[in-house]
């Protein structure tokens, strides 16, 4: 399936890149592309990975030329460039527009233009229900490369939904970890505010697990445990022997008291995968004289999957997973970390 391929990451500096470069870059793939907009960051990786099968690309998303460009040639693409920070969007939703709605089409366009097999978008479970500025892009986002699959048979398109990547960037671990070693107060929002959690290795899993299975148009959701944030505290405290006492600050802008992965609507039509969900395309176009339309019982009976109603982990559950990371590992024995994308790969 790899053998002379060539595959483009857009947003490739990030976390997620550098996961899914290390997991590819020993197949037969012919050439990797890294596509951001970040020359510091892609010196670190040219510097970090010297290897010719890699292929640097400085472009935006948002500018259709740049990655027009990028992607000629290329076989399949990983959409994982976004702006991913809740409240950096509430301050500047139009630069989400710009980048997590705008850039995505630019991209999805870019693959039909360019005849590329396969295109993978990296969505959140903030896009269910959204209230804040990037889950209503992201939303948005899914609807577009939904949107792309019923115009073009050539490129498969789908997408992927997942929770809280645990020690990314942007993940509060780093910053409990932080000041559980200084002994300060751990900051937490709201101890009761639940949270899904997987490893950066699991959102690649579910990544190659939709590249390989998906049909065009397809969302894809793996099945994910989670924890209270007030838990994620105690356990920290717990792993680095720290003095530190919890304080409640309050929830900051945008944040929801719970995430949901699956909405009830698509409940109704998901399909069971073992580890994972689909959820199929709506496949109807604007002719809706053919339909008769109504509300069903199905739908009123089925519930959210949530993160309030997946299994909890307890303390101690927290605790083994994150000392499943190399990242806390690192931590545990290094006085003064200093965090990097390669970290916990």
């Amino acid at each position: 399936m790899y053998k002379d391929k060539i595959l483009l990451i857009t947003g490739g500096t990030g976390s997620f890149g550098n996961a899914i470069l290390k997991r590819f870059i020993n197949t037969e793939l012919k050439e990797i592309r890294i596509f951001s907009r970040d020359e510091k960051k892609q010196d670190d990786m040219r510097r970090y990975y010297n290897n010719s099968k890699i292929k640097y690309y400085i472009g935006d998303v948002r500018d259709y030329d740049s990655i027009n460009q990028a992607v000629v040639g290329v076989d399949f693409i990983f959409h994982a460039a976004a702006l991913k920070q809740v409240p950096s969007c509430e301050f500047f939703p139009g630069q989400a527009v710009k980048t997590n709605i705008l850039g995505s089409e630019n991209a999805a366009n870019a693959a039909i233009a360019n005849g590329v097999s396969r295109f993978v978008a990296l969505s959140t479970d903030k896009a269910v229900y959204p209230v804040n500025a990037m889950g209503i892009s992201k939303a948005m986002m899914e609807k577009i490369i939904i949107a792309s699959s019923r115009i073009t048979k050539s490129t498969i398109f789908c997408c992927t939904r997942y929770g809280n990547v645990m020690a990314s960037r942007g993940s509060v671990i780093p910053l409990f970890i932080k000041q559980a070693k200084e002994n300060k107060t751990i900051t937490v929002t709201d101890p009761a505010m639940t949270r899904y959690i997987m490893s950066l290795e699991e959102s690649v899993d579910l990544v190659l697990f939709a590249f390989e299975n998906a049909n065009s148009g397809d969302i894809f959701i793996q099945k994910a445990p989670a924890a209270r944030i007030g838990d994620i505290a105690k356990a920290i405290i717990d792993i680095f022997n720290s003095k530190s006492r919890i304080g409640v600050i309050g929830t900051r802008h945008g944040e929801k008291l719970y995430e949901t992965l699956l909405s009830r609507e698509e409940m109704v039509k998901a399909q069971d995968m073992g580890n994972y969900y689909r959820v199929p395309p709506d496949n109807r176009d604007l002719n809706y004289d053919g339909y008769f339309v109504e509300g069903t019982i199905e739908t009123s009976a089925r519930e959210d999957y949530t993160s309030h109603n997946t299994r909890i982990l307890t303390i101690p559950e927290i605790k083994s997973t994150l000392l499943k990371l190399n990242y806390v590992l690192s931590e545990l024995k290094s006085p003064g970390y200093e965090e990097s994308p390669y970290n916990g790969l």
